[in-house]
């Protein structure tokens, strides 16, 4: 009976919602008068009755650009007789369909971009799309391999018909991502049509032809490739698609497994098998041609760091390329030698190229003029860029027609990488500048931008950074340690960029890991780690790491030790001068850098009263604070009440009792800089496991640091003509030999070493021919002698012969 009447009850508010127009219909994000229909509502347990009808979830969340993927709409009901329209970005319409559960599908298109795409569900087919949704559409380069199909042993795929490869090959796929017994395996071409760099130039996916039709799905198809028919060998670039049988050849929008898109070379004309070089040097001489009249796009990307560890530690601006990952075991294809690549994060302002740095087993860059598997930047960033869709800002595709394809033609298929190189030549890192850290840690502690280390335990929602002239705000919220601790630490980090998303990070309810929040949303990042987000980037591989990264090339990474989160804040040069908050002044100077919101300069450092004042001045407003609050507990303790607790007085000094029980634990865990630190946290905090959190936190920042510091270079050093050179190495201190080759004399300087001043040392090398002076003087004096011996000889021989006539004469008489 309480159950029928309980039911009884939901129907009836819902009827009335429903009569005074408080339903999520057409009302999703909002708050009503009555209900709400914000994601927070389902904590705070004042949903609209309908929320779950109209603002759907998925499962999947997420699936390939390329589209094909099959998802369940979670919760909503359908009837058996409801045909659903499944409506992407407001303009890309699929059929989707009710299963014997009554639950609806949808099928996800071939998009042009990647990220969180608007999802529209009609169930009147197409008449009304009342249910709202999002769409994670993945770059198929980032998509774990569960999620496609697989070209087994990919270099033999995409060097068929060169020298020495050849015979059968296969593919394999999880046939639970095609639900049919039959399936059709099918090429799909992409091109881009149109005058680059103009309104008219467009990207294009076009199905050209079946390798086989009707086939068992069992998961794996091989065969013999041979020449496309037809013209279809002019399509160099493209991806295979496994779907069911039942549907037309080439069908748009049905559910499907694809591969990664590559180079078609296992289906190219008989000339290219005949002659695979001769093909791919015409190719190469052609795209160069094209490049000459293409714009000029690489004075506006940004310079590569010098060394592999400012490489992975500027995550702000750069971020690991899959295709070169040390972590994954270094497998380079594209860059033989090296050991680690890294892709700057952001596309370049005005023609969207991207810059690719990588590094050998030294720390070294790479350098093409050195090596073919040096550094190189890209026309088309390959991950794409905002607002995507049509070239050169297409992910993936773009970046294959203008930096790929022909790396292919002039380096992988023939041997004229010059030609490549003279428009994708590395850029090296003279002008590369890296970011300032600041952290926050512990029972929270803080190391500024300038390197001015304090505590603060206030408790509240405080402003750790705020840069006016770019837009960055970035907030931190401190809670005390427990009920009877009169310390704090720091639980949640929001933060936004100009008109960018809110991102929010914050420890769970077990302070087991992080949660990420976009615009009071809550993010899964179960099925993907990376996420295309509005004007922000957000990483997150494990539950523990989280890395936040905006258009600036600001980055906030957020890492969980021992139930405690360290955020570290890194900012470009363009921050200098203009930041404020509990992280400083960045400028360099560590004298002004604790500066009050009202202006005034901390006086005294050693001061905790004052460094508590200066922590409080930085409360949030209510007008400007950015986190979510979906509990009772954060409205009661932050949303309807002041922002900095004045009530709560923390421990300032940490207590000098031998007799604690604790106190040798200190003693043995904390040691060294910044042990004051780890000390607090374990006498005051209570707690040796976070007293060794701090001091991992605090000994990685201090490696953070030591791996941003600057390093002079003195750029590449060219080999002299007729000579060589040993060393690939140009940061300060590096020594380059040079020499000649055999018939040639050097000219200059044998060595040179990279000074402080950023200069190589001694004299430009050459190799000279040797000159023949020396001998023709020798020559000239040595024939001299023997002319001057032969005359005398003639002389002296004449004037014996006269004297030995006139002997004779005289005898005669």
């Amino acid at each position: 009976m309480e159950r029928f009447t309980a039911v009884i009850f939901v129907l009836l508010v819902s009827c009335i919602c429903r009569t005074l127009g408080q339903t999520c219909e057409r009302n999703c994000g909002k708050r009503l008068d009555l209900c709400s229909c914000q994601p927070t509502c389902k904590s705070l347990k004042n949903c609209c009755t309908d929320y779950r009808e109209y603002c759907v979830a998925t499962s999947p969340y997420s699936g390939s650009s390329f589209g094909g993927t099959d998802f369940i709409v979670l919760d909503a009901t359908f009837n058996k007789s409801s045909h659903i329209v499944c409506r992407f970005n407001n303009e890309s319409n699929t059929v989707g369909y009710v299963d014997e559960s009554s639950r609806g599908h949808c099928i996800s298109p071939l998009l042009y971009e990647t990220g969180w795409i608007p999802l529209h569900i009609s169930s009147d087919n197409g008449t009304t799309f009342n249910r709202v949704g999002a769409w994670l559409s993945v770059h198929t380069g980032k998509l774990d391999s569960k999620f496609k199909a697989i070209l087994v042993n990919s270099t033999k795929w995409q060097y068929y018909g060169t020298p020495n490869v050849g015979g059968t090959l296969e593919m394999t796929w999880n046939s639970s991502l095609v639900r049919a017994e039959r399936v059709n395996i099918e090429l799909w071409g992409y091109r881009e049509t149109g005058e680059p760099y103009s309104v008219s130039w467009h990207g294009q996916w076009e199905y050209l032809y079946s390798l086989t039709k009707d086939q068992t799905n069992n998961g794996s198809f091989s065969f013999l490739p041979k020449p496309a028919e037809n013209g279809f060998s002019s399509w160099e670039l493209g991806a295979l698609r496994v779907s069911p049988s039942t549907y037309p050849d080439g069908m748009w929008n049905v559910q499907a497994a694809w591969t990664e898109d590559h180079a078609l070379a296992w289906h190219l004309e008989e000339r290219f098998r005949q002659d695979s070089t001769v093909w791919a040097q015409e190719k190469c001489l052609a795209w160069d041609q094209l490049e000459n009249q293409l714009p000029n796009f690489l004075s506006e990307i940004i310079d590569c760091p010098c060394t592999l560890a400012q490489a992975r530690a500027d995550t702000g601006r750069f971020h690991t390329d899959y295709g070169c990952d040390i972590e994954k075991g270094s497998v380079c294809t594209y860059h033989p030698g090296s050991v680690h690549c890294v892709r700057a994060i952001q596309a370049s302002p005005v023609y969207a190229a991207g810059q690719q740095c990588c590094y050998d087993s030294t720390g070294a860059q790479v350098l093409t003029a050195d090596s073919i598997g040096g550094s190189t930047p890209d026309r088309a960033h390959d991950w794409g860029s905002p607002p995507y869709r049509k070239p050169p800002r297409i992910p993936g595709q773009s970046h294959w027609v203008y930096d790929v394809l022909s790396f292919y033609y002039c380096c992988l298929w023939s041997d004229n990488c010059q030609y490549y190189f003279k428009h994708r030549p590395s850029s090296d890192c003279r002008r590369y500048q890296s970011p300032s850290s600041a952290v926050v840690f512990g029972d929270p502690h803080f190391i500024t931008f300038d390197g001015v280390s304090y505590s603060f335990n206030g408790k509240g929602e405080y402003t750790l950074v705020t840069s006016a002239k770019r837009g960055l705000t970035i907030q931190g919220r401190t809670e005390p340690v427990n009920g009877t601790i009169k310390a704090t630490m720091l639980t949640a980090v929001a933060m936004k960029e100009a008109s960018s998303d809110v991102i929010e990070v914050r420890l769970d309810s077990g302070h087991r890991g992080l949660q990420v929040l976009q615009n009071q949303k809550t993010l899964s990042f179960a099925e993907q780690s990376w996420m295309d987000l509005h004007g922000v980037f957000v990483f997150s591989p494990t539950s523990a790491n989280v890395t936040v990264m905006f258009p600036t090339g600001a980055g906030v990474e957020v890492r969980l030790r021992e139930g405690t989160m360290t955020t570290t804040v890194l900012l470009p040069e363009v921050f200098s001068g203009s930041t404020l908050g509990l992280l400083g002044k960045m400028n360099g100077d560590a004298s002004d850098d604790l500066v009050l919101s009202n202006g005034q300069l901390v006086q005294n450092l050693s001061n905790p009263e004052e460094l508590f004042s200066f922590g409080a001045s930085w409360a949030v407003s209510n007008k400007s604070a950015l986190f979510t609050y979906d509990s009772k507990y954060l409205l009661d303790t932050y949303y309807d009440a002041p922002r900095h607790d004045h009530t709560f007085i923390p421990v300032f000094f940490v207590p000098e009792t031998p007799d604690d029980p604790l106190d040798n634990q200190a003693s043995e865990i904390c040691s060294g800089e910044g042990s004051e630190f780890c000390r607090y946290d374990i006498l005051v905090g209570r707690s040796p496991r976070m007293g060794n959190a701090t001091r991992l936190s605090f000994q990685s920042h201090i490696a953070l640091v030591d791996d941003l510091k600057s390093v002079v270079s003195c750029g590449w050093l060219s080999p002299p003509s007729n000579g060589k050179k040993e060393g690939t190495t140009y940061l300060q201190g590096a020594k380059v030999g040079l020499s000649c080759d055999d018939g040639y004399t050097l000219k200059g300087s044998a060595e040179r070493v990279c000074q402080e001043n950023g200069q190589w040392s001694g004299e430009e090398t050459s190799c000279v021919v040797p000159s023949n002076i020396t001998g023709i003087v020798v020559g000239s004096v040595l024939g001299g002698v023997a002319l001057i011996v032969i005359i005398t000889t003639i002389v002296l021989h004449s004037r014996k012969q006269k004297r030995k006539a006139s002997r004779e004469m005289i005898n005669t008489f």
